[in-house]
């Protein structure tokens, strides 16, 4: 086991540390007069469990593993990956972002835990279970499907922390270093919807009927406004997350995220019309209030959707 201390209020030389010690990223000051950064990192093989006291912006490239959050105290606000942006305070617990993609956002005043795994691992554990889909697996969702699984989580992130990592000889023993993280890989495998475990059950198949997508719709349609996880639309439609995935796949060759975002996106069209340009509406403003917070990326979607710029609706050329 490998541990690594930092504590230092120099904001370049924390940039430079967690480059080295992450990714490659640009911070800045959160709160305005602290920049005070404490990190510890204990460190099995594919497995690394961090505490972290800090205030700053970031900047991050994308990482390759699995990176997982959960808030001790404080918050993360404006964390934003390709079209979600969420926030998380305490008790939180959430996956940054895939591996393969950048992120950023702001840490206000937070103490909170990484946790980091091989992506490898999950596919590894995956493979001994016989009702896995072959081939590398993948998180499907940045939040767990329950709160059930997200305490399973969080319980099983704090065991390896305080009982393995926290005692030289027990992490000296290969053997409880590998079970302790297939443990964290089948708990992460629990806790998040994934491609390994995506099909459906017999009474998943059952529950998928237009009954089932009917109340996922309406659901949707009246809380579009809202921040909404799959999980959220699955429980409002009293089934598993992945009835709800097959019943829109089964109905509608699509996926509920997509559905959402397709909601959202006539909402902004529907208020850009309406709009009196002459009143300061920008489509920037709109873009965002419906979860756009690309612009270029919204522009893009909109133009394919409607066929033309947003700004055009806007002004009623």
């Amino acid at each position: 086991m490998d541990t690594l201390l930092f504590d230092s209020s120099d904001l370049e030389v924390t940039e430079d540390f967690l480059s080295r010690s992450y990714a490659r990223m640009r911070i800045g000051n959160g709160t305005p007069g602290s920049s005070r950064a404490r990190i510890r990192r204990d460190a099995l093989p594919g497995v690394t469990v961090d505490e972290l006291d800090l205030d700053m912006s970031y900047s991050v490239t994308p990482l390759g593993k699995i990176c997982l959050c959960l808030v001790h105290e404080g918050t993360i606000r404006d964390h934003t990956f390709s079209d979600v942006e969420d926030a998380f305070g305490p008790g939180d617990m959430v996956s940054f972002a895939p591996p393969e993609l950048p992120y950023q956002g702001r840490i206000c005043g937070a103490r909170y835990n990484i946790t980091m795994l091989d992506p490898e691992l999950l596919t590894r554990v995956a493979a001994t279970d016989p009702r896995a889909e072959p081939g590398p697996v993948r998180l499907l969702g940045h939040r767990p499907t329950s709160a059930a699984a997200a305490g399973h989580l969080q319980r099983t992130i704090i065991h390896v922390r305080d009982h393995v990592l926290a005692d030289p000889a027990v992490a000296a023993e290969p053997l409880i270093v590998s079970t302790a993280a297939q443990h964290l890989a089948a708990s992460v495998l629990a806790a998040f919807p994934n491609t390994a475990f995506t099909e459906p059950t017999g009474t998943d198949r059952h529950d998928s009927h237009s009954g089932t997508l009917r109340r996922a719709v309406d659901h949707i349609e009246d809380h579009a406004h809202e921040p909404l996880t799959v999980a959220e639309i699955a429980a409002a439609a009293h089934v598993t997350v992945r009835a709800l995935q097959y019943a829109f796949r089964r109905h509608m060759d699509t996926t509920p995220l997509a559905h959402l975002r397709r909601v959202r996106l006539a909402r902004a069209h529907a208020e850009l019309r309406d709009a009196d340009p002459g009143t300061g509406v920008t489509v920037t403003s709109v873009a965002a209030r419906w979860g756009f917070y690309h612009p270029g990326r919204f522009a893009t979607l909109y133009r394919d959707t409607y066929g033309r710029p947003p700004h055009h609706t806007l002004t009623g050329r």
